[in-house]
């Protein structure tokens, strides 16, 4: 029992069209009867003062996310439905059903959910580090980020990645995977997080195709962004850009450099073919550094971030790459990337403008 106004009840999602919690028909599951601790709306008003902008951790396309203390001292994450929220409630169902299901040390654990009146909350473990982005991309809180511990993370997103891809009784296609979704325990354990546009694969199926791209700009594979078209290798895409931003402190999307145009993805490139990989590498790594290790995962971020899916690695090959010494495939050409300089291409820069936000973004027809 996570609290005194707590109860175990059964939520049904009988999934029949779209106006029934928001089903999107490309996300067949089935009749869903969820067995979940439903928390009272009076328990998470008092945890989390009302909901105060005190207690706001931050805030998403669902909604905001508040800290929350139970009466027991237990610390937890409150995911809020903004009531002016457009995919909210289909991202409410399908978060509910994907995490109800995946248990996993490096996937954030759903402790429960409130459904009272027009509330919709989603509860779970507290993350004291919050996310990912605000270490890397922080100059201060950088430099609490060794290499030994920027590695383990590394390690445990790969593994958290290889769980939904491969060793839960689903498979799912997160489609959202940034920096941001990586969550932060007070280990520093890494726990993937936010699976409102995941989508489960049945049987032998490998890939499939959408006319409602969903996702964020920076960390969309080429041929998701352009076709719709998604598989484990377009979140093996992701996972690279992620590993480069890890490796180098910076974001992918506005990344800025006075010689060229590419973001992060085509500067690690052009370093890799000029042999200079370790040139851009984040200063704060400072004699915590394994070189061997940082060329390793440079190495393989770039064999995830090829253009063409079928060259990119599994998430399986990923880890085996990581933690092995032996010789490394030739990565081929990365998507998105230019190849330009800037006098020679100056149009071009405006794809990768800097910006302080992640953009999010919903196309309903893919191209």
């Amino acid at each position: 029992m996570v609290g005194k106004s707590v109860s175990i009840v059964v939520i049904p999602f009988t999934v029949t069209s779209r106006n029934k919690l928001g089903h999107d028909p490309e996300n067949r599951s089935g009749d869903k009867d969820l067995e979940l601790p439903l928390f009272g709306l009076s328990t998470l008003l008092t945890a989390t003062n009302n909901f105060s902008f005190n207690n706001k951790l931050g805030e998403g396309g669902y909604g905001p996310v508040y800290k929350g203390l139970l009466e027991d001292g237990q610390e937890i994450a409150v995911k809020r439905l903004a009531k002016t929220s457009t995919q909210g409630l289909h991202e409410f169902k399908n978060e509910v059903i994907l995490i109800s299901k995946l248990q996993h040390r490096n996937l954030v654990k759903l402790l429960g959910c409130c459904l009272e009146g027009a509330e919709k909350m989603l509860i779970y473990e507290y993350m004291p580090n919050k996310g990912l982005d605000s270490f890397i991309f922080d100059k201060t809180q950088s430099e609490l980020l060794d290499w030994p511990t920027r590695y383990h993370i590394i390690i445990g997103i790969a593994r958290g990645l290889l769980y939904l891809h491969q060793d839960s009784r689903l498979r799912i296609i997160h489609r959202d995977l940034k920096v941001s979704n990586i969550l932060l325990d007070a280990d520093m354990n890494p726990k993937i997080s936010d699976f409102g546009l995941a989508r489960i694969f049945g049987g032998n199926q490998i890939e499939a195709n959408t006319n409602r791209v969903v996702g964020t700009y920076g960390y969309m594979a080429p041929e998701y962004a352009g076709d719709g078209n998604f598989s484990i290798k377009s979140d093996v895409y992701s996972f690279g850009v992620i590993l480069l931003e890890i490796v180098y402190g910076v974001k992918n999307r506005g990344f800025i450099n006075n010689d060229h145009c590419n973001n992060l993805v085509g500067h690690a490139w052009r370093l890799h073919i000029e042999e200079r990989p370790l040139q851009s590498v984040t200063k704060c790594l400072g004699e915590s550094i394994n070189v061997s290790q940082v060329l390793r995962s440079i190495h393989v971020g770039l064999l995830c971030v090829q253009h063409h899916p079928e060259d990119r690695p599994t998430t399986t090959s990923a880890i085996q790459m990581l933690e092995s010494e032996g010789p490394l495939p030739s990565p081929k050409e990365p998507g998105f990337y230019f190849g330009k300089t800037k006098q020679d291409t100056p149009v071009s820069c405006s794809y990768e403008t800097s910006s302080n936000n992640e953009i999010s973004i919903s196309l309903l027809a893919g191209r």
